[in-house]
């Protein structure tokens, strides 16, 4: 499973459907329509089931159960983090037209960052053990505080990256299309590098509960690499299909705050109990349904108020 054979045979794969998303299917700017990144999505998940069942096959059921958990975890916790991108486009006024290109290089960057995340968190795991606890009390943290978040704000002047890259590039006052530099009198960036910056420094935050989060499940690199990555490569699609009733799930992060406890617990108890992967995959399963279930049975009337 570690061979670097399936290492490269995966990223070579992850790198032609880039190449065939962004140079076929978005070769001209389109705003994504909500049929179009449905279709999107369903095969996303559709790849990421055949994988499973590849894994499964391959090297047996754990595995496979191990892969499913990992990316349902970060499948869950990608749809919460949809609100931020949002909030993000909104604040920065993008057009709907390029918001794809922005979360295309987004996650390409997300991809790259969280591969070494991954190894480095396995490494650091397998080396010294008692780095489990530190990241189990992180993510029972990170849940608690998801609880008791009523709303999420985005203040970008606040953000230390994007505040030191303006002091060294200037920058355009409006967007010149969907171009990322431009030349005036020396190279100027855009607003839509700006967004970008933002997005990614997002996600670099995202990724300090995700990893954490699949790292409970298994210390196979492989497995928590691929997971991660089918669940990123979906997140465009799925943030244009569900842009539109993000809003509606509105008890979600209750939903994701308990997995992230869960999961932490697990991480802390691991030296005294191993929790099986298929009791793990049906409480992390069963707890999104029951959150995703209630926001739907019991809509809120004043949905401007929840993360608005």
């Amino acid at each position: 499973m570690t061979s670097i054979f399936f290492w490269i045979m995966f990223n070579l794969f992850v790198l032609l459907m880039l190449a065939l998303d962004l140079g076929v299917f978005h070769r001209r700017a389109h705003a994504v329509k909500f049929r179009e990144a449905l279709g999107w999505s369903v095969m996303w998940i559709l790849l990421a089931a055949t994988f499973a069942l590849v894994v499964y096959f391959w090297h047996g059921r754990t595995p496979a159960l191990e892969f499913v958990t990992g990316y349902v975890i970060e499948l869950s916790l990608s749809v919460d983090n949809l609100f931020v991108f949002l909030l993000i486009f909104r604040y920065f006024k993008v057009p709907g037209i390029h918001q794809h290109k922005v979360l295309f290089w987004g996650i390409l960057g997300a991809l790259m960052m969280r591969g070494i995340f991954i190894i480095a968190g396995v490494g650091l795991i397998q080396r010294f053990h008692w780095i489990v606890y530190l990241f189990g009390a992180l993510l029972v943290y990170s849940g608690i505080k998801l609880m008791f978040q009523e709303e999420t704000e985005i203040h970008p002047e606040k953000n230390p990256v994007l505040r030191l890259f303006r002091k060294f590039m200037p920058v355009t006052k409006d967007y010149e299309g969907n171009k990322f530099f431009v030349r005036r009198a020396g190279l100027y960036a855009t607003p839509l590098l700006i967004v970008l910056v933002v997005v990614e420094t997002t996600d670099l935050l995202f990724a300090v509960d995700s990893i954490p989060a699949i790292l409970a499940i298994t210390l196979n690199a492989f497995i928590v690499y691929t997971s991660n990555v089918f669940a990123i490569l979906g997140l465009r699609s799925m943030y244009f299909a569900l842009a539109g009733m993000m809003e509606v799930f509105h008890y979600l992060h209750y939903g994701l705050s308990v997995v992230l406890i869960f999961v932490g617990a697990k991480m802390l108890l691991s030296h005294y109990y191993s929790i099986p992967t298929e009791w793990a995959l049906l409480t992390v399963g069963g707890v999104l349904g029951i959150s995703v279930l209630a926001s739907v049975l019991h809509p809120r009337k004043a949905i401007a108020h929840h993360r608005n």
